[in-house]
């Protein structure tokens, strides 16, 4: 299997992971044979990258996943059916986003030492509940190795999935016109859709309010320059400084640089910029000993100038991955010999070729 880019899908193609559409069911399924016309219709609804198999390559398999496929869905049906509900102006229901959760845990806690990364294919439409799925994932992982217990694993979990809750609000919750600058400050930070989802879980009695401030702090930063209220350090509260790790990744991700996605190892070197600023130290810390840097399936240059297939991982550490060389330069045929970068301590990745 392999992650292209989908300038490089071809007809003929087998995709190699699912694609589900924003109500949690399946618009393609992993194994179907790739056409003209769907290669148009993945681009046009947003699609950049795909993961393909290839006879070639048809040895090389993705690392275990963290979720299992029900799970996902479950998870965006769940997201989909709330967001849906507040733009209708109706309550959501609690019980159905708590059971979504608890799935979510289980599989998180079952496979803890799975290294993490983020594969599934996004559109414009699913591309908010994709990401929420993913917040909640990661926290939820950061959460049980930073050993929180069950009480507080779902707590951050539920945080995590509706930090983003009061985005879909068109209008502000509080109207009112300022009478001086601290009024107009109040105003301001009413209208952030951090304070709009503080208001809506902070209304949830099944909720607890730590639940609320997760929504309402995971955009502040470490030294005190986020929003909406410029908390900084201890000032905000551990729930809220795991999500905004787990939500910085994934946006950068969905950053587009020179027509691509950012990859895997530039959003981390961004994560490890931002520690002790924008972002708390230990928690990026701890990300960086459970994340996938070189996903297998990405080909990648090494310092020899050989070229290769990511193949295999070591825990703890992201960046030295098993490369499997390709035969020659620029031939697609992948040779035997593979290259193990934990004990090569002279030979590093030079490029991701996408």
């Amino acid at each position: 299997m392999r992650y292209i880019h989908m300038d490089s899908v071809e007809p003929g193609h087998l995709l190699g992971k699912t694609i589900y559409a924003s109500n949690g069911t399946i618009l393609l399924t992993a194994g179907v044979q790739i056409t003209v016309f769907m290669i148009s219709t993945l681009k046009r609804i947003g699609v950049t990258n795909l993961y393909i198999t290839d006879p070639k390559f048809q040895d090389i398999e993705i690392e275990e996943e963290l979720l299992s496929e029900e799970t996902k869905r479950s998870l965006i049906r769940s997201m989909s059916e709330t967001l849906d509900a507040i733009r209708s102006g109706k309550d959501f229901n609690s019980r159905s986003v708590s059971l979504s959760v608890e799935d979510m845990l289980e599989d998180v806690l079952r496979n803890k030492d799975v290294l993490l990364h983020l594969n599934d294919i996004r559109t414009r439409d699913n591309a908010a509940f994709v990401h929420a799925m993913n917040v909640c994932m990661i926290s939820a992982l950061l959460g049980i190795h930073m050993n929180l217990n069950q009480v507080q694993q779902k707590e951050l979990a539920i945080g995590a999935l509706l930090h983003d809750l009061g985005k879909p609000q068109d209008e502000p919750e509080f109207d009112f016109e300022p009478v001086d600058d601290e009024a107009a400050k109040n105003k301001q930070q009413a209208k952030h859709h951090t304070w709009r989802g503080f208001q809506l879980l902070k209304a949830k009695r099944e909720f607890s309010l730590l639940i609320a401030h997760v929504a309402l702090q995971h955009h502040e930063h470490i030294d005190g320059s986020g929003e909406p209220r410029g908390l900084a350090g201890e000032q905000i509260h551990l729930y809220s400084r795991i999500v905004a790790v787990a939500n910085t990744y994934d946006n950068l991700l969905q950053e587009v640089h020179n027509g691509k996605p950012v990859l895997p190892h530039i959003a981390c070197e961004r994560l490890l910029a931002m520690s002790g600023k924008e972002l708390d130290h230990e928690v990026v810390v701890q990300f960086m000993r459970v994340v996938s840097v070189y996903p297998n399936g990405v080909s990648v240059r090494l310092s020899t100038r050989e070229s290769g297939v990511v193949v295999g991982q070591h825990r703890g550490l992201p960046g030295r991955p098993v490369v499997r060389l390709l035969e020659r330069e620029g031939d697609d045929s992948i040779g035997s010999r593979e290259i193990d970068l934990a004990k090569e301590n002279t030979v590093f990745i030079e490029q991701v070729m996408g």
